[in-house]
Formats: structure tokens, sequence, C-alpha cells
């Protein structure tokens, strides 16, 4: 409960702090969007009478809206083996990638159930291993924090089958939001990205990745411990740094050529980033699809 309640403050300091430096959103809150005129009628409501429209025709017309449906959100976050590496951080606090992705999904959450949209989780590894399906109860929060901080990373990571499941939970169209290193099988990725963006959801990827694996900076003799089944390797990073810096690089552009195919929202994420800069991505990501529709 004690670190359900540092999650859940961490969230709503974040979320609040961030939202008090934006001057509007649109994203805030149940709106509403005109749509046409109609001839008044006997027992319809005065006060939705176009007044400006009566002074030029001399008729009483209706001004009609359509409400915006409320988003339903469901995020993903990988809790596979390797999602439990964090390096050493030059900031206090330092997380594991894990932890990071924890802080991303209550930040999410916080911010979607305060604008009193829909939220739902799906904790994974090779398998599902929590559901917390969309909701947007007053204990959902709470319900979500409890599924993510019950548990620890552990398992390897397996994709097309859980893109999948989360198809199935998110019947309606929606966002998908997932939150993982994306250590797995690139096939399986593609196949459960073009399976989600098939049912017409929008789907958008944190590549969450800790500074050390993305900069490779390490010196002298190092013992690699390996995860996922992986074999343990001691090297002297010096040799391996070229090729290690090339085959991340290939691999971040084929993850990131594979999304814009499925015309999905990627972004890199590292460790070491302010969760107000992650959220002010969202945001922006949100404001660009909902321009795009228009």
């Amino acid at each position: 409960m004690a670190r359900i309640s540092r999650l859940e403050v961490e969230a709503r300091g974040i979320v609040e702090g961030f939202l008090s430096g934006l001057h509007r959103s649109p994203f805030f809150g149940q709106s509403v969007e005109f749509v046409q005129h109609r001839e008044y009628v006997p027992g319809d409501d005065p006060r939705r009478i176009d007044w400006k429209q009566w002074s030029k025709t001399d008729r009483f017309y209706i001004k009609q809206y359509e409400e915006d449906t409320n988003l339903r959100c469901l995020v993903l976050v990988d809790g596979s083996e390797s999602m439990q590496y964090g390096s050493v951080s030059p900031k206090p606090g330092g997380k594991s990638k894990f932890e990071y992705a924890c802080s991303i999904a209550a930040c999410l959450a916080y911010l979607l159930l305060r604008q009193q949209d829909s939220v739902g989780l799906i904790r994974f590894d090779q398998s599902i291993r929590t559901v917390v399906p969309p909701r947007a109860a007053r204990h959902q929060l709470h319900d979500i924090l409890g599924a993510l901080y019950t548990a620890t990373a552990e398992g390897k990571t397996s994709l097309q089958e859980v893109l999948k499941r989360a198809a199935d939970v998110q019947t309606q169209k929606g966002l998908v939001v997932l939150l993982s290193d994306l250590f797995a099988d690139r096939a399986s990725l593609d196949q459960g990205l073009k399976l989600l963006r098939y049912a017409g959801h929008e789907v958008l990827v944190f590549h969450i990745l800790d500074d050390e694996e993305l900069d490779f900076q390490s010196q002298g003799m190092t013992k690699f411990e390996g995860m996922e089944g992986l074999d343990d390797l001691i090297c002297d990073p010096r040799a391996l740094r070229e090729g290690y810096l090339a085959a991340m690089q290939e691999f971040l552009d084929e993850v990131r050529r594979n999304c814009a195919r499925q015309m999905v929202d990627y972004q890199v994420i590292r460790t070491s980033s302010n969760l107000d800069a992650v959220l002010a991505k969202y945001l922006a990501n949100r404001l660009g699809l909902a321009k795009k529709r228009a």
C-alpha cells in the first residue's frame, strides 16, 4: 500500500505540475462540436435557438451538436526480465526500465481519468499476467497501481499474442499504448501492430531504453549478465562498442520503419528523461492525431 501511495503521489504531482503550465488543451473534459442547424419545432429547448440566425432570417433555428465520445485507452506494460535493467543513473532515484514504465503508466492513467476517459492495463512478459479492463471509475487508478506494484519483472518477452489479446480486451476503437524495450522477435511485433491497426485502434509505442543501452559507455573488463535465457559474457566493452552501436542503430531503424508502415506513433524514451517531457510528447501526439482526423 505504501508503494502504491508513493506512485500515486508521484503521478499526481507530475501530471498536475505539468498541466499547470499549459494555457489551454483540447483534451481536458468533455466537449461538443457544432454539426448543423435545423428548424425549431414546438417542444425544443428555447435555449438552443440560434438568435443570430433569427436576426438574419426571421426564423427560428436550433443548433445541433455532436458530443465527443470519451477516449478508451489500454496501456500495455512489459514486465519481462530484460525490463529489470537499470544502469547507475547520474540522477538521484534512478529507475529500472520496468519502474520507469510503471511511472509512465501511472501518469497516463491519472491524466486520462482526470479527463473522465476510460483507461485499462495489461502487464505481460511471455504471457498475460494481469488485466485491468478499461473503466472510468473512481477506484480505477488504485486498481491499476495495485496491478503494477504487486509484481516484479521476470520471464521472456512475447508480443504477438499479447497484442492479439489487447485487441480482444479493447473491443471499441481507442488508443493502445505499448511500454516496452521491444527486445523480442520483430516479426511478431510487426504482426501484432498490424492486428491492432486493422481493428481501428490508434497505437502509440514508447520504446523504453536505458542510457547505457543506447550509448554503451562501459569501461574496463566487464561481466554482462544474460537475461531472458542468454548466457553471461566477460569482455572489454571497448572492443565491442562500434559493432554494438551499429547493431543498436539498425534495431532502432527497423522498428521505426515498421511502425511508420503501420501508421503507429513511435518514440524512443530514455529512462533519464523527465516524465513531464514524456507527457508533453504524448499530448503533442494526441493533438496531431486530432488534427489528422479533423
